[in-house]
């Protein structure tokens, strides 16, 4: 009889344990940087990189909060402004969506365990404030470690390029990755007005980069790390989270 108690005990934590981990919400992270080095023009976030995933996410139930690292309104770079695509001017019939980024929440109130995959949107502003960020770095590996997902397109990996694991190895080093690469960055003449190049970067903390053709979609997913090269990669992205997340048996 006891020991038919502590089966029955021991099933009723397991169960609560996996029940925890295996929530459905899903963090998206902005910047909250909005100058392009010192070239005098705008920069923030780019629109259908939140847009995209965003609604591929949130379209298949799953929960999700919008942060960025300080907190409070994140800027849209004005390039990205564009109702052409009709992700963007969903965006804008969405007051809730709009709501969420004028009024982001900050990243250090947050709790990783609350969330079962991250996702950082790209835009040239994620170049100054997502590297080395003690809470994005502890965020990130905090929720790949529970078994989650770690998502990112085009600039977004830049939040990539000093997380760590517990082993003390860098979360990117020996996995296939997508991002803005070095040719794109050059091509838009901002080569030189970047912090740094996020294709090098990413390389040298020892990640093993996979690139289309300038401006082509291309997303990959490498042991739970999904990563878009440009913004015609966002929408391959939300797709590879919700299937990660769904061979992961999170679901709605």
């Amino acid at each position: 009889m006891k020991n038919f108690f502590f089966a029955i005990m021991f099933a009723c934590i397991g169960l609560f344990s996996t029940q925890s981990l295996a929530n459905n919400s899903v963090l998206f992270v902005l910047t909250n940087h909005g100058e392009l080095g010192d070239t005098g023009r705008q920069t923030g976030f780019w629109l259908g990189e939140l847009t995209h995933p965003y609604y591929i996410i949130k379209d298949a139930s799953y929960n999700i909060d919008i942060a960025s690292i300080d907190g409070g309104k994140a800027p849209i770079d004005p390039r990205s402004d564009s109702r052409f695509d009709k992700d963007n001017r969903r965006f804008y019939n969405d007051e809730e969506l709009q709501a969420a980024v004028e009024n982001t929440l900050k990243l250090s109130d947050l709790s990783p365990d609350d969330y079962s995959a991250i996702l950082f949107v790209g835009g040239h502003g994620t170049m100054w404030d997502f590297p080395d960020n003690d809470y994005v770095n502890k965020f990130t590996a905090s929720i790949y470690e529970n078994n989650g997902v770690v998502a990112a397109v085009c600039h977004g990996p830049a939040a990539l390029t000093y997380v760590k694991l517990d082993n003390g190895e860098y979360l990117i080093s020996g996995k296939q990755f997508a991002a803005f690469t070095n040719d794109e960055e050059s091509s838009l003449g901002l080569s030189g007005v970047m912090p740094f190049l996020l294709q090098d970067k990413l390389e040298k903390k020892g990640g093993i980069h996979v690139h289309a053709r300038n401006w082509a979609e291309n997303a990959i997913v490498d042991n739970r790390v999904v990563t878009g090269q440009n913004p015609a990669s966002a929408h391959k992205v939300g797709e590879l989270v919700v299937a990660e997340l769904s061979k992961l048996g999170i679901t709605p």
